[in-house]
């Protein structure tokens, strides 16, 4: 479809293309009169109103750095879908920001935003007939919030990331957030003075954008491309940088050419794509939280791909890409460097993609990155046959504590093997505690649990309590283990999303102080050394407890979501639809 027209096309697009779209429900024909009167009264015209409607929904807000760009951001977008025929309409949703959220109760409200954000998108675009979606999103949940409602609702879509902040400086040291909790635990033991900590504050978040190296954000930016949903380069141009707007003035263009060619997410997120995406957290040393994500954006789809297909993928993928927190570089660099589209073209040439996968471009991976050319003069990526690590940057482990399975991120570990004793918390506000106060050993292995998505509920992450050993000097002196969630920022020896969770009374429960636990990451196992017929004993004398929300959107989550394995779902999601929304 050509930019602009004349009336003759505008009047093709309403015949020959409005007549097959969701917005013919709510524009077209006399009984719509009342409706369209509601289009002129905000000053539509009559070419606008029968027009092909794309919903352009950003996570705009001014509760952090990550989202306060999103707005502007929009508005470029909303100009490339005027350009190219097609009528915006703009709406903000919610998001929960894990670093303000993060350390204290707030973080029960993290996980659940996400699936209130898919289906406060999926209900506003439900509620108005809207034909396509630009999407922005900033912050950890909200990406995959946003991308979860594109495949549910399976019209047109562009996801597009806010980009990230740059980096600080603290007296001639780049630092991220990432620094700032870390220099919480050295402040605690005396380490780092009251005023040193005051100045890092000042200094550590210098713009927009969300946390600047491979946390959660910037791995499901990272996806975001991998998995076809987002324009080549986009997700790793940093949000202060000019660009930005012309990657989100292209994005309004090109979703009216996917609106023209019918192409929609599920043509483009298929299970190789999913492989992809949970390719390229294994070489970038990604988040944790993306074999949480990964199966949740696949639940929409109805592909089955659980946790154990995710770290199935990892195993085989090297870890390539020298990022923080386990690396030295953070997003920006990596833009600088080549961007995404480098760190694919490697896995690419090297057999760790799969090139055939359509794109939100309207080809394929393989013809996106065809004109990629390897840059020798930068060191952030490695090329695929010379890794960091022949394994990738996040390892899957099961054993007799996590039958359904559990997650550790190795990027820049030295071992990755531990042993040690059990010292057992109810939440991780104790173990918090324990570790201010210094009450643990050197070797422990710490055991926080009743976090996880039923039981918190919400599944918090721990990112406060880890970041605080790591500045007490002991991050890679003791284990922790939890079923709960971790920050993209944690690092060491940290396994998160251990199932069944406590709650459902599976083993993590069962421990005991003293216990000894192991964790082979090489092997991906994690056991207790007691025999099976302990346990057995052990669950008779376990009785489940109750959470402490009796009401309220957490209390609503905790009787709807479903096992940490298959991403902690609310719905039966693509498999258990009856009509596609696009196809109403």
């Amino acid at each position: 479809m050509r930019r602009g027209g004349g009336p003759n096309e505008f009047m093709d697009a309403k015949t020959s293309l409005k007549s097959k779209l969701p917005s013919r429900h709510v524009t077209e024909g006399p009984a719509r009169a009342p409706h369209r009167s509601y289009y002129y009264a905000m000053g539509l015209t009559k070419q606008q109103i029968h027009q092909p409607f794309v919903g352009v929904a950003s996570c705009w807000n001014e509760a952090a750095p990550c989202n306060i760009s999103l707005m502007r951001q929009a508005q470029a977008v909303k100009k490339g879908v005027a350009s190219a025929g097609g009528t915006p309409r703009e709406f903000c949703t919610i998001t929960v920001t894990d670093g303000i959220a993060m350390g204290h109760a707030g973080m029960y409200a993290s996980l659940p935003s996400r699936e209130v954000i898919a289906d406060s998108v999926e209900l506003t675009m439900r509620g108005h007939g809207y034909d396509a979606i630009v999407g922005l999103a900033g912050c950890d949940k909200s990406l995959p919030g946003m991308m979860m409602a594109m495949v549910r609702l399976n019209v047109p879509s562009i996801f597009i990331y806010g980009g990230s902040i740059l980096p600080g400086n603290f007296r001639g040291q780049p630092i991220t957030v990432q620094d700032m909790f870390e220099a919480v635990g050295k402040n605690s033991v005396g380490a780092l003075s009251d005023d040193d900590l005051d100045e890092m504050e000042h200094v550590a978040c210098p713009s927009a954008g969300a946390c600047g190296a491979q946390f959660t954000a910037n791995t499901m930016a990272t996806v975001s491309e991998a998995i076809g949903l987002a324009l080549p380069y986009s997700a790793g141009a940093p949000a202060p940088y000019e660009i930005r707007d012309a990657f989100c003035m292209t994005a309004g263009e090109k979703i009216m050419e996917l609106v023209a060619k019918n192409i929609r997410p599920r043509d483009i997120v298929t299970r190789k794509a999913l492989e992809n995406a949970a390719a390229v957290v294994a070489a970038s040393g990604g988040s944790t939280n993306a074999a949480l994500h990964l199966p949740a954006i696949a639940h929409e789809c109805g592909i089955e791909f659980t946790l154990f297909d995710v770290a199935e993928i990892f195993k085989k993928t090297p870890y390539v890409a020298d990022l923080k927190p386990g690396g030295r570089y953070v997003a920006k660099d990596m833009f600088e460097a080549g961007g995404i589209p480098l760190l694919m073209k490697t896995l690419l040439d090297h057999g760790y993609l799969h090139g055939d996968c359509l794109t939100v471009t309207g080809r394929t991976i393989a013809d996106n990155l065809k004109s990629v050319k390897w840059n020798p003069n930068q060191d952030v990526v490695r090329s695929a046959d010379k890794p960091l690590t022949k394994t990738g940057g996040v390892v899957g482990l099961k054993g007799n504590i996590a039958p359904e399975g559990a997650i550790v991120k190795v990027a820049g570990m030295t071992g990755l093997k531990f042993s040690g004793p059990a010292r057992c918390f109810d939440g991780e506000e104790a173990c918090f505690e324990a570790v201010k106060n210094r009450k643990y050993k050197e070797g422990d292995v710490l055991v926080i649990r009743y976090e996880g998505p039923r039981g918190g509920p919400g599944m918090r992450e721990m990112l406060s309590t880890t970041a605080a050993l790591y500045g007490q000097g002991t991050g890679g002196k003791v284990a922790l283990i939890t079923d709960g969630r971790f920050s993209g920022a944690t690092r060491g020896f940290c396994i998160g999303h251990v199932g069944p969770e406590a709650a459902l009374g599976g083993p993590i429960a069962l421990l005991r102080d003293g216990d000894i636990i192991t964790i082979d990451a090489a092997k991906g196992t994690i056991d207790v050394d007691l025999p099976a017929d302990e346990l057995v004993k052990r669950k008779k004398d376990w009785k489940p407890r109750e959470n402490h929300f009796g009401s309220g959107a957490l209390w609503k989550y905790a009787q709807q979501v479903g096992p940490a394995v298959n991403g902690a779902v609310t719905h039966p999601g693509g498999a258990g639809e009856k009509e596609c929304y696009a196809d109403s």
